[in-house]
């Protein structure tokens, strides 16, 4: 499973520190989620999905498509 964190986070020029400020989360999540070494948890997923408007689908690599079905 690709995560696409650190990718949507590059793009927007967003450290781990910001990110992680902005959510709520520590800077060793983050950096944690990014690597592979943990697997965010089903809360997380919505936040980050929120928060860089994609879906959740896009964040695990199930889709290249980013956009979000309402």
């Amino acid at each position: 499973m690709e995560f696409r964190l650190r990718q949507l986070r590059k793009q927007r020029h967003i450290s781990q520190i910001r990110l992680a400020m902005d959510l709520g989360m520590t800077q060793n999540s983050i950096s944690r989620f990014e690597t592979g070494v943990r697997r965010p948890d089903y809360d997380s997923l919505i936040f980050f999905a929120d928060y860089f408007n994609v879906s959740i689908d896009y964040l695990v690599g199930r889709t290249d498509n980013p956009d979000i079905n309402k």
